[in-house]
């Protein structure tokens, strides 16, 4: 037998960019970027996808790109920015995937230039995985505009849609060339979608930074109130934990530990089941607090543990309980961990609480317990 055995690595490095209003004039950050990047001896272009609820809640923006390129003389601007709906109905819907590919196709998008997308997390996945697969991958460019996308989903390298009813079935690990978080765009953020992405924040300091998940505890009202000097704090270190996450971890999941998903898998299947009603980062807090309520059971954490976590997640405005938890005898959930061991792999693992600060893996889960944890959960509703 004759054995070639191949072995490469491949570097990956981009800028997660914190600024404001990043289309102004007088902001030179994107354009600075645009030259800097890769061989100028091409002729470079970009194509702008906005997300619907963007362009409707910033009616000015389409005009201030058009006008910054003016400005940028070494990358031709796309005569045409495509607006697409956003929220999980551009993953959901397959049309939005191929509007996406058809512009990419007609007005010549290779794998010099860039495909710029302006949404929430889901909005970004969405345009990423359609930037990864035209031509092998061209480069995407993220411009997050909602808190849960600017701290989490999209400083990282995942892509995707959904497809035969399950969450990111078509997906690829993919990381951008460039993140720009602009500040300017939380200002016309709903109170549901500026709190949504708090969540996140919650998960991340609870398995990896005690210290962040106390400095929440303290700011969590002047977040709920929408101080936006703790909110961009609250954005910069959760981005910063799950980007360090990436770089020393496994980025493109070989295994199947997912750390970053604790109290991913209930919600998951809670957004699913509520048919979206309820925002990703919603239903994220829901899995949070009844995963803390599960490792208590475990014997892992204790019941002050768990109120601490429950106050933090009250406090910052959200409701802790939906009937689909309960419905059909909690069978729906034990779904639910069945749909996610198929995603990992055929191998279940879930992310608990050792303590406060620090997550635990899993590989099975008691069911009984679980289903216990539920009726606990339920019970924050008094």
């Amino acid at each position: 037998m004759n054995v070639i055995q191949q072995s490469f690595q491949v570097p990956f490095t981009f800028n997660i960019v914190f600024t404001k209003d990043l289309f102004s004039t007088e902001n030179h950050e994107f354009s600075k970027f645009l030259s800097n990047f890769g061989d100028n001896s091409f002729q470079k272009k970009i194509l702008f996808l906005i997300d619907a609820g963007v362009a409707e809640a910033h009616p000015k923006l389409q005009n201030a790109i058009k006008t910054y390129f003016q400005g940028v003389s070494n990358i031709n601007l796309v005569e045409e920015i495509l607006v697409l709906p956003g929220g999980e109905q551009v993953k959901n819907n397959t049309k939005y995937l191929d509007e996406t590919l058809l512009a990419i196709n007609k007005y010549g998008i290779d794998r010099h230039s860039f495909v710029a997308a302006i949404g929430g997390g889901a909005f970004l996945d969405m345009v990423g995985y359609a930037s990864t697969i035209a031509h092998r991958g061209v480069k995407h460019i993220r411009i997050p505009t909602t808190v849960l996308s600017q701290n989490d989903s999209g400083v990282g390298v995942k892509n995707g849609v959904n497809f035969l009813g399950k969450k990111n079935f078509l997906g690829t690990f993919s990381p951008p060339v460039a993140v720009f978080n602009d500040t300017n765009f939380l200002t016309s953020l709903s109170d549901r979608d500026w709190r949504s992405g708090i969540s996140e924040a919650v998960k991340v300091a609870l398995i990896k930074d005690l210290p962040f998940f106390e400095w929440l505890e303290a700011n969590a009202l002047a977040m709920a109130n929408r101080e936006m000097n703790i909110m961009h704090e609250q954005i910069f270190r959760s981005a910063a934990l799950h980007t360090n996450h990436i770089s020393s971890g496994d980025p493109f999941e070989m295994g199947s530990a997912r750390p970053l998903d604790f109290g991913h898998w209930a919600a998951h299947k809670l957004e699913y089941l509520t048919n979206f009603e309820i925002r990703h980062g919603e239903a994220v807090a829901i899995g949070i607090a009844l995963d803390s309520i599960y490792s208590k059971l475990l014997g892992l954490i204790s019941q002050e543990d768990v109120a601490r976590i429950i106050t933090l997640l009250k406090n910052l405005g959200f409701t802790l309980y939906h009937e689909k938890l309960g419905e059909n005898d909690k069978l729906n959930l034990w779904e639910g961990l069945n749909e996610f061991r198929e995603h990992l792999g055929g191998r279940l693992t879930i992310t608990i609480l050792e303590k406060l600060g620090k997550g635990r893996e899993i590989h099975e889960v008691n069911f009984e317990l679980m289903k216990q944890a539920v009726d606990e959960l339920k019970m924050t509703l008094d």
